[in-house]
């Protein structure tokens, strides 16, 4: 009895402790990259503004004018890459689904073939296939997985990856220009805030991943600072070369 009760509190452990995140879901990479991209590119932005030596008001009107530029871009395009993803695996899985309509033997035998290749013995792997093929709706299924490496029932959202990505964006390239909204006058306080900013984002994102906080959070304060120094820097050219 004890055996039994401590194979059942083992299954039990196993099935809580063995779960997966979602990594199909359409928003993380789109709401990473949105976030990141804003707080780099608005920082380099402003940056290289301020090296350009002009007045307040313009940096702030450039902060929050590459604020809605970049967010309404990132969207668009998200939008428009995700739908295009979609359509062409949907164009596929009709090429598949006819496939099936029309030649259910062969893709049956093409099926079993695939297990067979994994190993099963093959009058093991036809009766599988015979068995899988009764449904349409599962063969499609497990035909694109095998043979497309996608779910059918799980494709990316459009919708979701270019909301993700606008406010993300926005979100992240609010941070560098706040603190002149607020009132700054010195590069400082926005640099400051930014470099934070990247940082955390790094570290958040090491959250999903399997990098370690603080590797992720120095790798994106290392590419931000070092895009916001070469902009300062050209800001600072162009300033004296153009007054």
């Amino acid at each position: 009895m004890a055996i039994i009760e401590t194979e059942a509190t083992l299954h039990e452990a196993h099935r809580d402790n063995h779960t997966h995140r979602d990594v199909n879901g359409g928003w993380l990479r789109p709401a990473v990259f949105g976030a990141m991209d804003g707080l780099v590119s608005n920082l380099a932005l402003m940056t290289g503004v301020v090296g350009g030596a002009v007045s307040h008001q313009t940096v702030v009107i450039t902060g929050l004018a590459g604020l809605a530029a970049g967010a309404f871009s990132m969207a668009a395009g998200e939008y428009t890459s995700v739908a295009s993803q979609r359509e062409l695996v949907e164009a596929e899985l009709e090429v598949e689904r006819r496939e099936l309509r029309k030649h259910p033997e062969d893709e049956e035998g093409e099926l079993a073939s695939l297990y067979v290749s994994r190993g099963v013995e093959p009058a093991l792997a036809r009766e599988v296939a015979r068995q899988l093929s009764r449904d349409p709706e599962q063969a499609l299924e497990i035909h694109a997985r095998e043979e497309l490496g996608i779910d059918p029932s799980d494709l990316p959202s459009p919708l979701v990856a270019s909301v993700s990505s606008f406010g993300a964006f926005a979100l992240g390239a609010l941070l560098p220009v706040l603190p002149f909204l607020l009132g700054a006058t010195a590069l400082w306080p926005a640099l400051l805030l930014a470099l934070v900013g990247l940082f955390g984002c790094g570290a958040v994102v090491a959250r999903v991943t399997a990098r370690t906080w603080w590797f992720s959070g120095l790798r994106q304060l290392a590419l931000g600072g070092a895009a916001a120094g070469v902009t300062y820097a050209l800001g600072t050219l162009f300033g004296t070369v153009v007054g």
